[in-house]
């Protein structure tokens, strides 16, 4: 992957969080990928935090899940970008963290959404893989502020913000896959960040991958 790497700074990046890898998916990785999209998310699939991604059936969710993935990687610029790290247990793929900006180099924000296969979840992953993204943000790209929000009745994401830091950051009514929903915004900086109780190691944040992010090293 080397050369690779060279020609796509991003796919280079790699954080280590204990039993935990969050690097970018790559093409070799998308049939994991998609049997992973096979598998089951949510408890209640009527639920209304349901993703609409998600919500669909099983070929359509698969086929616009890679067209999502390209999408990304074909859009990413310093003004917008958006980075959607798998996230490896074991060396066993479990989910997925989203991290996204727009106008970093002035704004210094960073977005955040997540997801992990049903039978993943209640182990502590939620949480790690989120503060290793926050870690990435604040420690090596220089964020002031992380944002999240979830649909109300999300109890497992509103948790996973509690534990990190996170506090209420005002909410918002919304159309989302056809229905209306209520959003509930947080927001953690550095000072309020709980940090991970396992050190986090960053590889591959280069010179060229800072300049694509607009997180120029000051």
């Amino acid at each position: 992957m080397s050369d690779l790497c060279s020609l796509f700074p991003p796919f280079a990046l790699e954080i280590q969080a204990g039993d935990l890898t969050l690097r970018l998916l790559r093409d070799a990785d998308l049939p994991e990928y998609t049997d992973l999209l096979r598998r089951p998310i949510f408890a209640d699939e009527t639920a209304d935090h349901v993703f609409p991604w998600y919500a669909v059936p099983e070929q359509e969710r698969i086929r616009g899940a890679l067209a999502f993935q390209w999408s990304l990687r074909s859009g990413l610029s310093a003004e917008k970008w958006a980075l959607a790290l798998g996230i490896w247990a074991h060396g066993e793929l479990i989910g997925c963290q989203d991290l996204n900006a727009t106008d970093f180099a002035r704004r210094r924000t960073i977005g955040s959404g997540s997801w992990l296969t049903l039978d993943a979840q209640g182990r502590g992953y939620g949480k790690l893989m989120r503060q290793a993204a926050l870690v990435l943000a604040f420690d090596h790209l220089g964020a002031r502020r992380a944002e999240s929000a979830a649909i109300l009745g999300n109890a497992p994401s509103f948790g996973v913000s509690r534990s990190c830091g996170y506090a209420l950051n005002g909410s918002a009514v919304v159309l989302e896959g056809g229905k209306v929903v209520e959003h509930q915004g947080f927001v953690v900086t550095p000072e309020t960040f709980v940090r991970p109780e396992v050190p986090v190691r960053v590889s591959g944040l280069g010179a060229d991958l800072r300049a694509m992010l607009g997180a120029e090293e000051r």
